[in-house]
């Protein structure tokens, strides 16, 4: 049995490899667009192809050659405020990308199982009364972003209910740990202490908002949960991805702080400042449960010592590098 992730080089695709390798009997490739080092430990042990998915013939030509029988698909536009500034660079990088595999897929592989990997931003304007958030919640999307994971989403149902493609959904809550690029808040907040740590930068760290809370998985539960889904969950359908327990950003930053032996100054950064219409985010996970038996593992303790220690190690390599 053979697994194809797009987006493998990514944060979420990179542990999701690293999840298949170690637990799975399945051979395991992938896209790569944009090269990074977040798989070089890996690649011995991946098949591994260049491509853009924007490129629909390209795309034909890797899975003809790859004949994976599951499709893992990551890869995306995943910058939130960048969509708001630059609507349709995202539709073209979430939805007509979809659209070029799905395609490929119909042509050549239709009984791949496909997992379609959407967003708790497809909720958008959550409301208490919704808490925790089922799949049955009414999208209510308030970026270019939300309405781009939407568009995937119904694109993948679509795709079953026409074709028949064995396509599951999953919306996935926030995620953290190792790899997160410093766009999202546990790797920013991360960052800098490391770089503090190391001397890099004065003991002051700069923050944005703290007082909005959000449902945080560990990467590392979170691609589980991609492998149980397509190994278990009932094509057509869609199922939440999250924890099921909210977290405050003043919680999340207090957790850090406790991982660290020296005094450091909190100052808030008017840049880092986003509005946010959205108090609280909280997943309710019971259908993922039910299909697969699924439940979160890792601690949030654990996955924000994940994330800085990474932090850490790269500030330290870097220095190293430099020096």
């Amino acid at each position: 049995m053979k697994a194809f992730i797009t987006g493998i080089a990514g944060f979420a695709g990179s542990h999701l490899a690293e999840f298949l390798l170690a637990h799975t009997d399945l051979s395991v490739s992938g896209l790569i667009h944009k090269q990074t080092d977040n798989i070089a430990h890996l690649r011995d042990s991946l098949s591994l192809y260049q491509g853009d998915l924007l490129d629909g013939s390209r795309i034909r030509q890797i899975l003809a050659a790859a004949r994976p029988d599951y499709v893992f698909h990551l890869a995306g536009e995943a910058d939130v405020p960048f969509s708001c500034v630059n609507p349709w660079n995202t539709f073209q990088g979430n939805v007509l990308s979809q659209l070029n595999l799905l395609e490929a897929l119909r042509e050549l592989l239709p009984q791949a199982r496909v997992l379609i990997v959407g967003s708790a931003e497809e909720y958008g304007l959550i409301q208490p009364e919704d808490l925790p958030v089922k799949e049955t919640t009414p999208f209510r999307p308030h970026t270019p972003y939300g309405v781009s994971k939407i568009a995937q989403d119904m694109l993948g149902l679509q795709y079953y209910l026409q074709h028949r493609l064995p396509v599951i959904r999953a919306r996935a809550f926030n995620h953290i740990g190792a790899r997160q690029t410093e766009r999202f808040v546990a790797s920013a907040l991360s960052r800098q202490i490391a770089e503090i740590e190391a001397g890099l930068r004065p003991p002051v760290l700069y923050v944005g908002v703290l007082s909005t809370a959000r449902d945080f998985c560990d990467v590392r539960d979170t691609v589980r949960a991609y492998y149980l889904l397509l190994e278990k969950g009932v094509p057509g359908e869609v199922y939440n991805v999250g924890s099921g327990s909210s977290h405050r950003i003043q919680e999340l930053l207090d957790i850090l702080l406790s991982f660290v032996d020296i005094k450091i100054e909190i100052r808030l950064d008017q840049a880092r400042l986003r509005r946010s219409d959205v108090p609280v985010s909280q997943c309710d996970y019971s259908k993922l449960h039910l299909a697969t038996g699924w439940k979160p593992e890792i601690s949030f303790e654990d996955g924000l010592k994940y994330t800085l220690d990474y932090w850490r190690e790269r500030v330290k390599n870097a220095s190293t590098v430099k020096a």
